[in-house]
């Protein structure tokens, strides 16, 4: 994810090999760099490759604190002499975008509690970001989670025993570590979403900037997999965050500019001059063929999905369900389209999980006949069992914040306003919680009481450096939303991290 395997060959960097990889061949001309997540595993297989070295020279990275002990086995394995060098070089996560991170960890809990291991992960992967951006921040954590409080307390003893480490330039306001939990608001995951970013992950996944599109019909051989990343992929930099209606018109536009672009076909190669022109030009039009033809395929996949299974209209009724309190007309709605057979089985469980989320406790509430009609669907029972394990999961009686407050008129007003703005207004009128929480935090009107310090210390000026982190998983919706923030407050600098980064199935 941080580098392409071209940018390596240009540091001169050949070959590449996994350490666990049985049957490398011994290569005594070369010399090897080793990058490794300082595991139980990873010093065991160091201990044995250094007993029978294959290469040269080592050079060891690893990508977070190793403990002395550790660092003593392999001393002793290197009877040969070949280790040059040991560092800590800390990078015990993946960054996904220039402001988001993620640990790419499933099921971190079990019911209410960490799971042990995952807990130690996530600290881990955590204390590593701190140290890679050099901040030793003031932390504060959700008081209605308790594993927020325990992921606090670790990340903190690993501050106090590794002083040494953090013992960065102090600024003026110290920076601030926010850690949330997912189940406060269990909607943003369920939505539709409509901006690039967000609608590939939601709609086809992306993992590690991977796309699989090996099930879009007739795909060529050369697309079946496709990597977007805004390190090296300009248009994707340029319209990850730009609504769906306006990437149709910037793809024209690209298809547009490389037409004009491609070298005449029956282009008469007369003189070396022309030839060396052809040859220059070639592999700027060869690279931006291949951006062409990987987001025309892209964005042409996501349009048959939104056809071929509604999700204009099923879209329109979700932002119902998480934006308005209309209890019979929401009803009405959902009723109409679990009716729908173009309906697929993941948008009608959907549907019923966001209903399930808003009106679980209202008074004449409709859930047992969706349930009903769920199972009417022909659908399998475990759709079922997972809308009653969302609302145990993030229902009202988990909740530490009011995730669906009555706005008040002047916000009403606001969103009245932004309506007006054309195609945007139905389908994103969806804030996520995460926005309003990072609002109230920025204006140093984050309740204390809601979300205390850990420690007795507590920040007197508004944060400008905030890291946040949400256990169990932020979204692309939510990554929008920090980078939004980011650019409507200079001076304020958010990176968002989670355990995974969601899209509904997951």
């Amino acid at each position: 994810v941080v580098y392409t395997q071209s940018e390596i060959l240009q540091k001169e960097v050949y070959l590449f090999e996994r350490l666990d990889s049985p049957n490398r061949e011994p290569m005594k001309h070369l010399k090897a760099i080793c990058f490794l997540r300082p595991t139980k595993e990873n010093v065991e297989l160091l201990v044995q490759e250094l007993r029978r070295p294959k290469y040269s020279v080592y050079f060891i990275y690893f990508s977070n604190v190793i403990s002395k002990s550790d660092v003593k086995a392999l001393a002793e394995a290197d009877e040969q002499e070949v280790v040059a060098e040991v560092q800590e070089f800390y990078g015990d996560y993946i960054a996904v975008n220039p402001h988001v991170f993620s640990l790419n960890l499933l099921g971190c809990c079990r019911g209410r509690s960490w799971d042990p291991a995952q807990l130690t992960r996530t600290t881990q992967g955590l204390t590593a970001l701190l140290l890679s951006l050099k901040k030793c921040p003031m932390i504060r954590y959700q008081l209605s989670s308790e594993p927020a409080k325990r992921l606090a307390e670790c990340v903190k003893q690993v501050i106090t025993k590794e002083y040494e480490l953090f013992d960065f330039r102090r600024t003026e306001v110290p920076p601030l570590l926010l850690i949330l939990d997912r189940s406060d608001d269990a909607i943003t995951p369920l939505l539709n979403q409509w901006t690039y970013q967000a609608m590939v992950h939601e709609l086809l996944g992306i993992n590690n900037n991977r796309i699989d599109l090996s099930r879009v019909p007739g795909i060529s051989k050369d697309l079946r997999e496709v990597v977007l990343s805004a390190e090296n992929d300009e248009f994707y930099a340029n319209n990850m965050y730009l609504n769906f209606a306006e990437i149709g018109t910037n793809i024209k536009n690209l298809m547009e500019d490389f037409q004009r672009r491609k070298p005449k076909e029956q282009q008469k190669l007369e003189s070396i001059a022309d030839m060396k022109a052809f040859v220059e030009n070639y592999p700027q039009f060869k690279k931006m063929s291949g951006t062409v033809s990987k987001h025309v395929t892209v964005v042409g996949e996501l349009s048959r999905l939104v056809a071929e299974r509604n999700l204009l209209e099923v879209s329109e009724v979700e932002q119902e369900l998480a934006c308005q309190s209309d209890h019979s007309s929401a009803l009405q709605s959902v009723r109409r389209l679990l009716q729908s057979p173009r309906l697929s089985e993941l948008d009608a469980a959907r549907l019923v999980m966001l209903y399930a989320l808003r009106y679980e406790r209202h008074a004449s509430s409709g859930l047992p006949a969706l349930l009903e009609e769920l199972r009417g669907r022909g659908g399998s029972d475990r759709y079922r069992k997972l809308v009653s394990a969302v609302v145990e999961y993030g229902g009202k009686r988990v909740r530490g914040s009011d995730l669906f407050s009555p706005k008040d008129a002047v916000a009403i007003t606001k969103q009245f306003l932004k309506g007006l703005k054309g195609i945007e207004n139905v389908y994103t009128q969806h804030q996520p919680l995460l926005q309003e929480t990072l609002d109230q935090l920025i204006k140093g009107k984050l309740k204390d009481s809601q979300y205390p310090y850990l420690g007795p210390n507590t920040l007197r000026d508004r944060p400008q450096d905030i890291i946040v982190f949400l256990i169990g998983g932020a979204t692309y919706e939510e990554a929008l939303a920090v980078f939004n923030l980011n650019r409507s407050n200079p001076g304020v600098r958010i990176v968002l991290g989670g355990t995974t980064i969601h899209n509904t199935r997951r």
